[in-house]
């Protein structure tokens, strides 16, 4: 994509200034587009941000944005003004439950701007309920949107069709339908986008792509891919919670429900144990699927699955089994052979390779190929590593996953896991493990248009009806 089609094409339409106190600031806060013509970017210019769902990851999102000078974080968004129970996603800081919200976000970030403030205090960061009052009111060049899986898809929409740059939590959206339209429509946005798995950035994921391009393992026909129980509680329901408690006050619950079926506030739902529910959450294979498959695709060069077959624990219609097998196959892609791909959760896992000694640690990520396997980026067994040596360095490097994104709303390359590139694609593959799973059984899949062709029932997961009110 050339850097002219990053710029957004908007003039301006508010603000010279964040407030009284930022007034005072050195510089001008004015959308990055504005003055730096296409391709660049003025000295004295910010991109300018807004953070939609700030709970337990969308805080550590929005700090890490923060950090960034290029970027200036103007107005937050949630539908809870401010409560407990968020678990902090930084893993350093443990896993205890934590206060978050808007009004939490807003103090965080004029606190965090303040600091660079001769008086010491900003009042610049505004807070909203609603993602469509902060759009509608907003002239920002870029949106973070980490809030649950069911939300992702609207949120998203809106922003691209403002022609905003967005950084989306994985997965990007939470049915198949929904994944294609949003893909299609960032790639005629022409804007910035990358989805929130950040492993994708790393020096594994390049050494694993370098590997197997080599031929370290020869040509690979079968992965294996597993991921450990939830880590977050299970529900302790397996239908809907027959009581009616009244919602915590600041919580905007029609707001929280979005674009799901109605039902009344439970405090099983929210704030942290949504994913447990298919309404709302897309499981481990939604959540953790987007992050472990990522170097996979990447490294095989992975499109459309030509079937895919779903397997689980109990199943009913409220939430995720509590352990999911997935078998996707995929066609010859060029020179390289069709290969199947496996996902086991929930504490299910492939068997113990041969090559690995009993007494070590089964990695969660096996390749099979034709001279050998290997444990994520390194051959098993350790000889067999030792006799390659390190591959040929022959990827560039990522400056770090959030860096990735806001370079690329700068007019910089596309970001790693850009919705058009890669994230789109992967995301849409694991919802189609979940259309096998409610299905329970195999799936002849027609990639290009999007349709089950074995079995037209299964063709109702691909999508759900929003209720009223809601569309894409």
């Amino acid at each position: 994509m050339k850097n002219k089609q990053r710029q957004n094409g908007h003039g301006i339409s508010r603000r010279d200034f964040l407030g009284t106190t930022a007034a005072a600031a050195a510089f001008t806060i004015l959308p990055g587009r504005v003055l730096g013509g296409p391709g660049q970017v003025a000295p004295n210019s910010k991109t300018t941000m807004a953070c939609i769902g700030v709970g337990g990851q969308g805080t550590q999102d929005m700090m890490a944005f923060l950090q960034s000078p290029e970027i200036q974080v103007v107005a937050v968004c949630d539908v809870n003004r401010e409560g407990g129970g968020y678990i902090s996603w930084n893993w350093s800081q443990g896993k205890e439950a934590q206060a978050a919200g808007r009004e939490p976000a807003r103090r965080a970030v004029d606190e965090f701007y303040g600091k660079q403030q001769p008086s010491g205090q900003s009042r610049g960061c505004r807070a909203y309920a609603d993602y469509r009052e902060l759009l509608e009111k907003e002239d920002v060049d870029a949106v973070m949107i980490a809030t649950p899986d069911h939300s992702h898809a609207v949120i998203t929409m809106a922003a691209l069709k403002k022609k905003k740059h967005v950084y989306c939590e994985k997965p990007l959206t939470w049915s198949v339908a929904e994944a294609r339209l949003v893909t299609e429509t960032a790639r005629a946005a022409g804007v910035a986008t990358q989805l929130g798995n950040h492993g994708q950035a790393t020096e594994e994921a390049r050494v694993t792509q370098e590997m197997i391009a080599d031929g370290a393992i020869g040509p690979v026909r079968e992965v294996h891919v597993w991921s450990p129980a939830r880590f977050w509680a299970p529900a302790l329901y397996e239908t809907r919670p027959p009581e009616t408690p009244p919602k915590p006050d600041g919580l905007e619950w029609d707001l929280w429900l979005g674009p799901a079926p109605e039902r009344p506030y439970h405090p099983a739902y929210c704030p942290w144990t949504w994913r447990n529910w298919w309404d709302f959450g897309t499981g481990l294979l939604g959540d953790l699927g987007c992050h472990k498959l990522s170097t996979v695709f990447k490294a095989l060069k992975l499109g459309h699955p030509v079937s895919v077959e779903g397997s689980s624990t109990k199943v009913n219609p409220e939430t995720y089994p509590l352990g999911v097998m997935a078998r996707f196959e995929f066609p010859q892609r060029g020179d390289l052979p069709p290969v199947t791909l496996n996902w086991y959760d929930g504490g299910l896992r492939p068997p113990h390779p041969p090559e690995l000694p009993l007494n070590e640690r089964l990695g969660d990520v096996l390749y099979v190929g034709d001279k050998g396997t290997m444990m994520g980026y390194r051959i098993i067994p350790e000889s067999r590593m030792k006799e390659f040596g390190k591959p040929t360095k022959r990827l560039p490097r990522s400056p770090g996953h959030y860096k990735e994104f806001v370079e690329a709303c700068r007019g910089g390359p596309r970001a790693g896991s850009d919705f058009v590139d890669h994230g789109g694609l992967l995301s849409e593959v694991c919802m189609l493990g979940n259309v096998a799973v409610h299905a329970q059984k195999k799936l002849l899949w027609d990639g290009p248009n999007m349709k089950v062709t074995s079995d037209a029932d299964a063709n109702q997961f691909l999508r759900r009806e929003y209720r009223k009110g809601w569309a894409l």
